[in-house]
């Protein structure tokens, strides 16, 4: 029997999860609506894969997916989304996520999915992935991503620098010291040839217009 958590705010969504997993090879062991709430349950649930919501509030699918691989934990993560934008589902696989399920489909493709995951291999709806893989190979697709050129660190740093938090609270996510946080931040603006954090956070925001 696998163990699942599942993080998942529309109580509708969650049920039919649930129901649909009832008479499975996978037992839900924890469910948590929020992203925040995941993480904190993930010590005492001690599931074998992770079914979380992409829009959720205190920390977003991809948020929980991004803080995991950050701390070395590769557990399989299966994504649930009513829709997914080209760029999210490009991070998304760069993260490694393990499975991506639009919510539509969820009924015909979960299952699929879970049992996919579980034996060791990745399941991604086909349109999503077929439009990530585009997006990838496209000669566009770095001068779209200013962070690019960053290593897989340097880009969790910079992701939560955007978002607004400080050294001290960066360091608390990913697992860090202050002083590491420091020193890849001047590796960072080095390489995007930036002078500060605020033109960092305008980078950011310049890219998602």
């Amino acid at each position: 029997m696998t163990r699942v958590l599942v993080a998942e705010d529309d109580p509708l969504t969650l049920s039919g999860i649930e129901m649909l997993l009832d008479a499975s090879n996978f037992k839900i062991v924890a469910s948590a609506r929020t992203g925040a709430a995941a993480l904190d349950a993930l010590a005492a649930a001690r599931p074998d894969m992770l079914v979380l919501d992409v829009d959720m509030p205190e920390r977003s699918g991809l948020d929980v997916l991004r803080t995991l691989r950050n701390r070395g934990d590769q557990r399989p993560v299966v994504l649930l989304t009513g829709s997914m934008n080209d760029q999210r589902a490009k991070e998304a696989m760069q993260l490694g996520v393990n499975g991506l399920v639009i919510k539509a489909t969820a009924p015909r493709d979960l299952l699929v999915c879970l049992e996919t995951v579980v034996q060791g291999r990745r399941w991604l709806d086909q349109e999503v992935m077929q439009r990530a893989m585009e997006l990838a190979m496209s000669p566009e697709a770095a001068a779209r991503d200013p962070l690019e050129k960053l290593s897989a660190r340097e880009r969790a740093i910079a992701s939560l620098v955007q978002r607004g938090l400080r050294n001290r609270e960066i360091a608390e996510e990913l697992g860090l010291t202050e002083g590491t946080v420091k020193v890849h931040l001047h590796k960072i603006f080095e390489k995007l040839e930036l002078r500060s954090r605020t033109e960092l956070i305008l980078l950011g925001k310049a890219s998602n217009e």
